[in-house]
């Protein structure tokens, strides 16, 4: 294992940094920093020397040079094993530099503020720091590179007891060359997205992403004959199951994590306790309430068949009651933003059911959606839309009752998530009929009918798209559906509301649309 002497410090992050130089230097680690790092640590009475002294050159122009030195970078770079490196550090008089603590200017960051010029951009464009980076990543076999302060007590431990050997250097080097391509991504996607006077496109020419692993392979992916693995998007914190702990349970399969997905999706768009049962990525069970048994029980009930084998979602911390229930059934999954010692205790006896402890159920509201296509990506800002009733227009010659107004709006936020065409009948709170992803929507609507079955009389229905003709109206007024809501803009409107007004029904016109393909 190679010792560690002399350290350089030069972080823009001071997270934990006093802390970490502390215990280097009582281990009798030398270290060298620059500017505000070197005030800091001083300022905490750990013993430090100025880059600058050791180089024998000033920090210089506002800055920026301060590190990009042969006598830096000789020490970062020489081969301990090399006799031309060392005679060239001799030479020169260049001292080893065991490891090195840097982490970047706050590019992402600054860029965000509100009026932040080209100047500005460019000012934070760390030059010297990926330099430093990369050199202890490329020498990691002699160099320990840390560029993420959680590393701080693992590198402490490390010395202590002697494990900080080459294939941990080799684990922490990779992070660095990480976290140098995420840096330069984030400032080819900025200046690439900028026009020419300076204002900013929604979507760059050069779309650069990264996304970590978040554990070993999965068991297989969508199939068994294909291999699968799950990355996190290190951009979107909060908003996915990467950010979902697991309780207990087997390992979550590919298609667990997709299903998990659209009902931790579906169920974060309700403001009232909610509960989702979600099969092959779309709700097959949605209910709203006041007691979570009682929802998930009318949940589970709108299709108790396709509810087997499924995934459970709720906006609100799982209690015991509700798990005894969720217990009565094979499923798969359950994700919710909490779970009670109760419900804990309850569920423990499935052993296989594997159960997710979601960091919110906020609803999301920004943030980027991916689809990859041969030879391509496909990227859409999400859909994050929540439906505003006063922004709704009653195009019949029948307004809505406030009943009919609160089961259209329940069924419009369940259809938002339904592969379309996507047909959703519903009626006091709970979905009683969905058809997705059918050709057409008659089809989709004959579907959820045929599901509902005598319930629907009186129920409410949203479309996720507008009615291209008469014939889906009147399919849902032949099932027995009192209300429609849909986005409307189809040149056959007129002939769609006089359809539901033949058949006395209330119809609502949204002016936004839905597809989910």
């Amino acid at each position: 294992m190679a010792s560690i002497k002399q350290a350089l410090i030069s972080v823009s992050d001071k997270t934990g940094v006093e802390g970490f130089a502390r215990a280097l230097a009582e281990r009798g680690v030398k270290i060298l920093s620059t500017g505000g790092t070197a005030k800091l640590l001083r300022d905490a009475g750990i013993a430090c020397r100025d880059v600058s002294d050791y180089t024998g050159f000033p920090e210089m122009m506002d800055g920026r040079v301060k590190t990009l030195n042969p006598k830096v970078h000789g020490g970062i770079l020489a081969r301990r094993d090399n006799e031309g490196d060392l005679a060239s550090m001799a030479e020169h008089g260049i001292e080893q530099i065991d490891l090195v603590c840097v982490n970047l200017y706050p590019f992402r960051e600054a860029v965000a503020k509100e009026g932040c010029t080209i100047e500005d951009a460019i000012e934070n464009i760390d030059i010297g720091g990926p330099c430093m980076v990369r050199a202890s990543a490329k020498n990691h076999k002699f160099v320990t590179i840390v560029v993420d302060p959680s590393d701080y007590d693992m590198i402490i431990d490390g010395i202590d007891n002697g494990s900080l050997n080459e294939e941990i250097r080799r684990a922490l080097a990779t992070k660095a060359f990480a976290h140098t391509a995420a840096y330069d991504g984030a400032i080819a996607n900025h200046f690439s997205a900028l026009n020419s006077d300076g204002s900013k496109r929604k979507f760059p020419d050069i779309f650069t992403r990264q996304f970590i692993k978040t554990a070993d392979e999965l068991r297989y992916g969508e199939n068994p004959h294909q291999d699968g693995a799950f990355y996190a998007d290190i951009e979107d914190e909060g908003l996915s199951l990467a950010d979902c702990e697991v309780l207990q349970g087997k390992a979550l399969s590919y298609n667990n994590i997709a299903d998990a997905d659209a009902a931790y999706g579906c169920v974060r768009d309700f403001a009232d306790n909610a509960a989702v049962i979600v099969k092959h990525a779309n709700p097959c069970g949605v209910a709203v309430g006041g007691v979570q048994a009682e929802v998930y029980e009318r949940a589970r009930a709108a299709d108790s068949v396709s509810a087997f084998g499924g995934i459970a979602a709720f906006n609100r911390p799982l209690e015991g009651e509700t798990a005894k229930l969720i217990a009565e059934t094979f499923m798969e999954v359950v994700i919710a933003p909490g779970f009670c010692d109760e419900a804990r205790e309850v569920l423990a006896a499935k052993k296989n059911l594997r159960l997710l402890l979601a960091p919110s159920a906020d609803p999301v509201t920004g943030g980027l959606e991916f689809k990859r296509v041969n030879g391509g990506l496909l990227v859409q800002e999400r859909d994050a839309h929540i439906l505003n009733r006063d922004a709704c227009r009653v195009v019949t010659d029948r307004a809505p009752t406030e009943d009919e107004w609160n089961d259209m709006l329940f069924a419009w936020s369940v259809a938002k998530h339904v592969k379309s065409n996507a047909i959703v009948f519903a009626k006091d709170g709970v979905t009683l009929g969905v058809g997705a992803g059918q050709m057409n929507r008659v089809n989709s609507t004959r579907i959820a009918a045929h599901h509902g079955g005598e319930a629907i009389k009186g129920s409410a229905v949203a479309s996720d798209a507008f009615f291209p003709f008469r014939d889906g109206v009147d399919a849902l007024a032949e099932a027995g559906a009192k209300a429609v809501i849909q986005p409307g803009g189809s040149v056959r409107d007129d002939e769609v509301i006089a359809a539901a007004n033949e058949h006395g029904l209330a119809m609502i016109f949204t002016g936004i649309r839905h597809f989910r393909h």
